[in-house]
């Protein structure tokens, strides 16, 4: 099992950081709505919904979101993308995670407001095309690349950090009702690996806005915990281990692809109101 699971995370690995770095922005931002859309096939079974027809028309619905929200970008593969309509999308559409805290937060309880499958599938929308967003945005920016490449690196240091941390000191639960074995010792586990990022960020980088470098990092660090803990919860009140199957020994897309959902539409969202530049 341990095998296959590092297997398929190198070739991911390998799949992703190919099309990131030796691919066109539009060509990435392509194959990236492609990723999103069958995410959201997965998403729909979270939802509740179980007819197949259902499940590709919810599919569908989020690829025609994606085609008008990349038209109010100008994406094309010729001109270059709109970051005034950018900055407006992410600022509508971003601090929806604010709810989302809120709702993970008061698990059970808030299940009374989201439990409806009508309103999964709205948060579905809400995590899943922000996301996209994000990637097409910086993957337009200078040194696009590296700014995505950043965001996963954050939620990979958060991740590990996280997992060693929270076996070596975890006892105080972070949420025990959405993911019992989330620990407050893992978290700073996580936020002092980002730190350590930064660090070496720093001296690779030679960044002279260090301090909102500092700033962005662990306010994504914590929206990657958020991204992970929404999934869990959804998870965990629809009764079911992972969101899909694709993966061999990983599950599903959104089992991958959970704590990047928050985490780069709030990273882009600072980004894009800070002025930060690499």
């Amino acid at each position: 099992m341990l095998k296959q699971r590092v297997v398929t995370a190198i070739a991911i690995a390998a799949v992703f950081f190919s099309a990131l770095f030796f691919s066109s922005p539009y060509s990435f931002s392509l194959m990236t709505a492609v990723v999103v859309v069958y995410a959201a096939w997965e998403w729909s079974n979270l939802a509740g919904f179980s007819h197949r027809l259902v499940r590709l028309i919810y599919a569908l619905g989020l690829a025609l979101l994606l085609i008008a929200s990349g038209y109010m970008l100008g994406l094309s593969e010729s001109s270059s993308l709109d970051l005034a309509a950018g900055k407006t999308l992410m600022a509508w559409l971003a601090p929806w995670w604010a709810i989302a805290l809120l709702w993970v937060q008061g698990y059970p309880s808030s299940a009374l407001l989201w439990g409806s499958r009508w309103v999964r599938g709205l948060m579905g929308y809400l995590v899943l095309m922000p996301a996209w967003l994000a990637m097409v945005i910086l993957i337009h920016a200078h040194q696009g690349e590296w700014l995505i490449m950043i965001v996963v690196l954050i939620a990979a240091f958060a991740d590990i950090g996280a997992y060693f941390s929270g076996r070596a000191f975890g006892k105080h639960k972070l949420a025990t009702n959405v993911s019992p074995k989330k620990t407050w010792e893992g978290l700073v586990g996580g936020v002092v690996a980002n730190l350590i990022f930064v660090a070496l960020l720093l001296l690779a980088l030679n960044v002279d806005q260090w301090p909102m470098l500092l700033g962005l990092v662990m306010i994504t660090v914590l929206a990657s915990v958020l991204g992970d803990l929404l999934e869990s919860m959804v998870k965990r009140h629809r009764g079911i281990k992972d969101s899909g199957n694709i993966l061999p020994g990983h599950g599903g897309i959104l089992d991958r692809l959970d704590s990047l959902t928050a985490a780069l539409p709030v990273f882009t969202l600072v980004y894009l109101y800070s002025g930060f530049q690499l």
